[in-house]
């Protein structure tokens, strides 16, 4: 079974032999038949060539089912994809079968591959037993949090099973069931409250948490409409208004908050966090207990490193992805 990361082109291909002339490739989903797609030969001047190679792209097809929420548990949630490629005597899937490609099951994930890694990426693009985040740079892993707060950091094993293991408020490291340990550092943010703590899904289609444990400002924003309306009455003694009703009226007041974070000194390693951040389509941020969504505002950002800069600190500006005024109807 294949783990595919469902953000980039994911290809199925099948070869047609010169008796073949079209293919059918059957996407099943959740074991549901969701797709049949089909392809004919290319045009080739009158000429039947053999070993013809066609492709079907299945990753935005897959995608649609992955419906992302917010786990507790941060196992990553995955869509279970069987495909089926058949090739016919005839164009648009006429005729009799040539061939019939065996049935190819795979787990597909809110990940994505680099250009470089090529291909049809797939998770955790190296070796398993791994944890499902960027390692350190040395063959290892590290990550920061506050004192006195508890964790879960996902990984896939050996055996190509997803799980999640959880640190206590005083561990300073967390061991996998095949013996994986990522180190964690512990931050002292009392200066400035507690920290916040933002979760995203990463590269590897997992929720990750990345603690901001410097300074927050919140900023409120609101939008509306208005009209002039006939304030006018016409008692007896003639027209008249009051000077307490307003003429001009104002109505469809909504309002967005942001949320500008500090992330404290990190070591430069852990920028790669802050890119998965920045390249994540799904973020929450936990805020008094609650775990409310929200949305990276800042668009780019500039690397960090230890040579340039000395201290590596990132500021991030977060959208709360809805209203502050409730309207869900």
């Amino acid at each position: 079974m294949a783990n595919l990361a469902l953000r980039n082109p994911q290809f199925k291909s099948v070869v047609l032999t010169a008796t073949a002339n079209s293919a059918v490739c059957s996407v099943i989903i959740n074991n549901v038949l969701r797709y049949t797609l089909t392809k004919n030969r290319p045009s080739s001047g009158g000429l039947v060539a053999s070993n013809i190679t066609l492709n079907f792209d299945i990753a935005e097809l897959a995608r649609d089912y992955l419906e992302i929420t917010y786990q507790i548990n941060y196992i990553p949630q995955t869509v279970d994809i069987e495909t089926e490629i058949i090739t016919y005597t005839l164009p648009n899937g006429q005729g009799s079968i040539v061939d019939r490609n065996d049935s190819v099951t795979d787990r597909g994930f809110e990940a994505y591959g680099e250009f470089i890694e090529g291909v049809n990426p797939e998770v955790p693009f190296r070796n398993a037993p791994t944890y499902l985040i960027a390692g350190s740079g040395k063959g290892g892993f590290n990550i920061l949090a506050p004192y006195n707060t508890t964790g879960i950091l996902p990984s896939i094993t050996s055996l190509n099973s997803l799980i999640a293991t959880s640190y206590s408020s005083t561990d300073t490291s967390v061991t996998t069931v095949d013996g994986i340990v990522c180190d964690i550092k512990r931050i002292d943010c009392t200066k400035y409250g507690i920290g916040n703590k933002i979760i995203f899904i990463n590269k590897y289609g997992a929720q990750q948490n990345l603690w901001f444990f410097l300074k927050e400002s919140k900023n409120i924003a609101r939008t509306n409409e208005g009209y002039k309306s006939n304030t006018i009455t016409y008692p007896t003694a003639g027209a008249t208004y009051s000077i307490e009703d307003a003429p001009n009226k104002v109505f469809n007041t909504q309002a967005k908050r942001t949320h500008t974070l500090s992330s404290g000194y990190y070591p430069e390693f852990a920028n790669q966090f802050f890119e998965e951040l920045l390249l994540s389509e799904y973020v929450w941020l936990s805020i008094r207990g609650d775990i409310i969504p929200v949305k990276v505002k800042t668009s780019s950002m500039a690397f960090k490193t230890s040579v340039n800069d000395r201290l590596i600190e990132y500021t991030i500006e977060f959208e709360e992805a809805f209203d502050y005024i409730n309207n869900i109807r």
